[in-house]
C-alpha cells in the first residue's frame, strides 16, 4: 500500500486518530448518535432501506419493518464509529488493547485449521454483516485468534478501489492499521488478485472476499436470495475452482454486548471441478439463515437489487 500522503490526508487521519483513542464504549455512543442522524434526521437512503427490508421479510408487519430499519441505522452508525476507533490502534501495545477489548471473538478456530490442514489455500467468503470494515490484521486484534494455525503473511484481504484516490488510501490504511508497522503485502485490489494468487500458489494462504455486492462487472449468474432474484459475484468461488482452493463462509454475528463473533462454516474443501455458481448458492443460503436470526445486521442501504 502506498505510503505517500497529502497534507489533507495527514490532517484528516490525525483527527481520526485523536477520535479513535477514546474508549470503545464512547465510540458506540457516538455510533448510536450517528445512526440517529443518518436515519431519522437526514433519512439517508431510507426509502432503499425500507424497501429492501420489506421485500426481504414479506412476513414482517410495517411496524416491524420500521423497527428493524431503526435497529439497522443504529448498527450502521456503530460500524463507522468502530472503524475510526480501529484505525487508531497501531503498534504492539495498541494491538494488545484491541485483543483485550473483545470487539471480535472467533468461536471455532479449530474448524479453519482443519480445512487448512486438508487444503492450505482457502477462500473466505464474507458479507456486509458484523463490522465488515474490521477486515485487516485479524490475528492482531481478534480474541482467540492465537488458535489459528497461520501467520499474518498468510492472509490476503481483497478490496474494490474507491473512486476517490484520497479516500481509498485513507480507508485502506484505516482497515489495515493493526499491521501497518509490519510491511503487510496482502491488501490486494480485486483486479490484481489472480496474479497475487499465482505468485503465492505454493504458500499457505487465506483470501478474504466480501462477495454480496452487486457485481462490478456484467454477470448472468443469478440466485434466489431473500425472496428476490439476485445477481451474484462469482469472483471468489471462480478463483477457488480454478486453483483448487477450499471455500469457507464467514459468519459475522453481533453479540448482545455490542461486539462480534466470527464463525467459520466450510462449504468445500476442494473446489476444483465444482461450479462457482453452485458454491455461491450455498454461501447465499448461509447468509440468508444469518439474516433471519439478526435482520438488522446487514448493509440495507446498499442497492443490492437494481
Amino acid at each position: 500500500m502506498a505510503n505517500n500522503r497529502t497534507v489533507g490526508e495527514f490532517i484528516l487521519e490525525g483527527l481520526m486518530n485523536l477520535h479513535g483513542r477514546l474508549p470503545l464504549y464512547y465510540q458506540r455512543k457516538v455510533g448510536t448518535f450517528l445512526g440517529w442522524l443518518t436515519g431519522d434526521v437526514f433519512s439517508y437512503r431510507k426509502d432503499v432501506v425500507i424497501t429492501n427490508i420489506a421485500r426481504s421479510f414479506p412476513d414482517f408487519s410495517y411496524d416491524k419493518v420500521k423497527v428493524t430499519a431503526k435497529q439497522f441505522y443504529r448498527h450502521f452508525g456503530k460500524v463507522f464509529a468502530e472503524m475510526a476507533w480501529f484505525g487508531a490502534y497501531k503498534g504492539e501495545k495498541a494491538r494488545r488493547r484491541l485483543i483485550d477489548s473483545h470487539i471480535v471473538e472467533i468461536s471455532n478456530p479449530e474448524v479453519l485449521n482443519a480445512v487448512l490442514k486438508e487444503n492450505p489455500k482457502v477462500v473466505l467468503l464474507e458479507s456486509h454483516s458484523g463490522n465488515w470494515e474490521l477486515i485487516g490484521g485479524i490475528l492482531q486484534y481478534a480474541y482467540n485468534a492465537s488458535g489459528l494455525d497461520f501467520d499474518s503473511n498468510s492472509i490476503c484481504v481483497t478490496y474494490a478501489a474507491l473512486h476517490n484516490p484520497t479516500w481509498d488510501r485513507i480507508v485502506g490504511r484505516n482497515r489495515m492499521a493493526p499491521v501497518c508497522d509490519r510491511d503487510f503485502k496482502g491488501y490486494v485490489e480485486f483486479n490484481h488478485i489472480l496474479r497475487y494468487a499465482l505468485e503465492n500458489r505454493h504458500n499457505k494462504m487465506v483470501y478474504t472476499f466480501i462477495t454480496d455486492q452487486f457485481p462490478y462487472r456484467a454477470s448472468a449468474s443469478r440466485v434466489e436470495f431473500m425472496h428476490q432474484p439476485t445477481i451474484m459475484m462469482t469472483g471468489g468461488t471462480a478463483l477457488a475452482a480454478k486453483m483448487d482452493m477450499a471455500v469457507v463462509y464467514l459468519r459475522f454475528a453481533e453479540r448482545e454486548d455490542g461486539g462480534y463473533t466470527m464463525t467459520f462454516v466450510p462449504i468445500a474443501e476442494h473446489a476444483a471441478g465444482q461450479d462457482p455458481e453452485q458454491l455461491m448458492r450455498q454461501y447465499y443460503k448461509l447468509l440468508e439463515e444469518d439474516l433471519r436470526q439478526q435482520p438488522w445486521n446487514y448493509l440495507w442501504t446498499h442497492k443490492r437489487w437494481k
